[in-house]
């Protein structure tokens, strides 16, 4: 496996800065956000010049882009606003061979409508999980178009809120346009941290197959999944990376959950779990 990070870590003028520390840091690969470039994630248009200038600053780095974020609302309760993410989700897909990037990155949402990241009582409802086909369904047009894959991230708050539901919506397509971004911490409740190895378990004899991207950040002190550098908390890396190996994946570890004056200190811990796990 190949340790990268959030692009969006480091708050520099440019691409150029951005990629230079990131380089500095002595990572190549990264999860792009066009927020990167002074863009919103999935802006209405962007010009083919800044696009040019993205894919140029990579390649004289020769770093990758192992995923680009195309997050929206996918069940936002007005669906005028589920149409306008779909609608720039075809504009960030219409740039991404351009950019060299092969997989989107997606939130399935929640009912909540003014954070796509907090909890809703009617996220579990019928209806939510239908709207969420309905998207995924328009989605998946534009990963056929543009030939790319499109990932959904198992998130607490969200309507895709474990890995059972997860699998469950990969087996409504039953494409390979279809697939999974991995975050351990993203999966366990604080109420369940005594049965992390379970979980864990569970997620990988049921997603495995499907893992195209996975993502490294930690579970806070106090059991909550959230903006924790890797190592500084509760989360089992040994476990983690040990299943991640044994899934056969072995692409890029996306650091998060950190600030830029953390890289190190996390870079120095993942690179130690991935040799004591072999990953």
């Amino acid at each position: 496996m190949e340790i990268g990070i959030f692009a969006k870590t480091y708050i520099r003028p440019s691409v150029d800065a951005t990629l230079d520390a990131v380089a500095a840091h002595g990572l190549s690969t990264v999860q792009f956000n066009l927020s990167s470039v002074g863009l919103p994630t999935l802006p209405d248009a962007i010009d083919p010049g800044i696009v040019t200038s993205i894919r140029t600053a990579f390649e004289e780095r020769r770093m990758t882009m192992a995923a680009i974020s195309g997050t929206f609302n996918m069940i936002h309760p007005d669906r005028r606003m589920r149409a306008a993410g779909l609608r720039r989700l075809g504009v960030l897909a219409s740039i991404c061979n351009d950019l060299g990037a092969k997989v989107i990155t997606l939130c399935t949402g929640t009912r909540a409508p003014d954070n796509m990241w907090s909890a809703h009582p009617d996220n579990q409802s019928p209806a939510a999980r239908r709207d969420l086909v309905a998207t995924l369904e328009r989605a998946l047009l534009y990963a056929e178009q543009y030939d790319l894959t499109l990932a959904i991230e198992p998130e607490l708050n969200n309507v895709v809120n474990t890995a059972e539901e997860a699998r469950r919506l990969l087996a409504v397509f039953e494409t390979p346009r279809l697939r999974v971004v991995i975050d351990a911490a993203n999966l366990i409740p604080p109420i369940k941290l005594p049965s992390m190895t379970a979980i864990l378990d569970e997620a990988f004899n049921l997603l495995g197959g499907y893992i195209v991207l996975a993502h490294a950040k930690d579970l806070s002190r106090n059991g909550v999944s959230g903006s924790t550098a890797p190592g500084q908390g509760e989360l089992d890396f040994d476990c983690y990376l040990g299943l991640l190996a044994r899934s056969g994946y072995n692409g890029a570890l996306i650091m998060h959950g950190l600030d830029e004056s953390q890289v190190p200190a996390s870079i120095a811990f993942v690179r130690k779990k991935l040799a004591v796990t072999g990953a």
